[in-house]
């Protein structure tokens, strides 16, 4: 095909007019600039899109659809792109300068791996900058294979994020895409299945800015979750004995660490019946007294748990 792309980048939006704009203009301003962008419209209610044909740069395409969820958003992206590199950027962060340069050289690296991943730094309005709570990667400034996906993912937070990733397209085919049953946890849910087939790259240059504080971010959403997706991947994997060797002991505490973030997201939404039958069930080694705490709040009136957490957020 003629004039192809070496990256596409792909954007899910939805009612994210106030920061796709500065999305954009962070993709713009890489330093890699062979280059194309597909913004997926999942049925807006807000002039986002508008926002994104006011660019009038040639290297845009914008899908509009109705609202099917960010996972079919991501999906319909994937289908459009024409790059065999594939990157990821949430519509309310952004990235650095040196992002696509330094997945760029990742890729070109190791050429195996399954994903291309750089750090990430948190931000909130008026708050510095401050990296994610990584754990079990080398310190900075190495770039490599991940030692261990599953024992960074469970220590800390993912070395890998929807802000800062670029896959392959045949990795995307082999994992079928996101899952689109999922409206929650879509993203780990990928990352962990590819962990479990290929090798993860890693660098601590280039990278993005999460923006905690942006409005209607899917994750922030309360409502019941009767099963994280991975761990139901993850489970089928164990019993047939598929999981690769060395990765056993890690799989399983990062599936405790899913677990209990599922039945938290339950107790908020008031289903602490839900959560409770979710904590029973978690194996875990390390993560006794987590689990435990996420016990003791499913027994706290919904009323007090939600005041408290509320409080918490004000003070930081």
């Amino acid at each position: 095909m003629k004039d192809v792309p070496a990256v596409s980048v792909v954007i899910p939006l939805f009612n994210k007019g106030p920061y796709i704009g500065r999305a954009l203009r962070s993709v713009f301003k890489q330093t890699f600039q062979d280059l194309e962008v597909i913004v997926v419209d999942d049925g807006s209610s807000d002039d986002g899109g508008n926002v994104v044909t006011n660019f009038n740069d040639p290297r845009i395409t914008l899908i509009r659809q109705v609202n099917r969820g960010v996972s079919a958003a991501m999906n319909k992206g994937i289908a459009a792109a024409r790059a065999e590199l594939i990157a990821f950027l949430d519509a309310d962060d952004e990235w650095f300068p040196d992002h696509l340069e330094t997945l760029i050289r990742l890729r070109n690296k190791f050429p195996r791996s399954g994903a291309y991943a750089t750090a990430v730094l948190l931000k909130t309005e008026g708050s510095e900058y401050k990296m994610a709570p990584f754990a079990e990667i080398p310190k900075a400034p190495w770039e490599g294979i991940l030692p261990n996906y599953f024992r960074a993912a469970a220590m800390g937070n993912p070395p890998v994020s929807s802000t800062t990733v670029a896959i392959p397209r045949a990795v995307l085919t082999d994992m079928k895409g996101f899952s689109e049953e999922a409206w929650w946890g879509e993203d780990t849910d990928l990352w962990g299945r590819i962990a479990l087939r290929y090798s993860i790259a890693f660098s601590w240059e280039g990278g993005g800015i999460y923006h905690i504080d942006a409005a209607n971010r899917a994750c922030n959403k309360i409502k019941p979750v009767p099963m994280n997706a991975f761990v139901v991947h993850a489970q089928k994997v164990l019993q047939a004995g598929e999981v690769p060797e060395g990765l056993h002991d890690d799989l399983l505490e990062y599936i405790a660490v899913k677990q209990i973030e599922t039945a938290d997201r339950n107790t908020e939404a008031g289903r602490p019946d839900l959560a409770r039958e979710i904590l029973r069930n978690v194996d875990t080694k390390h993560l006794g007294r987590r689990r435990r705490l996420s016990m003791l709040k499913t027994y706290i009136p919904h009323r007090i748990l939600i005041a408290t957490r509320n409080w918490n957020q004000a003070k930081e």
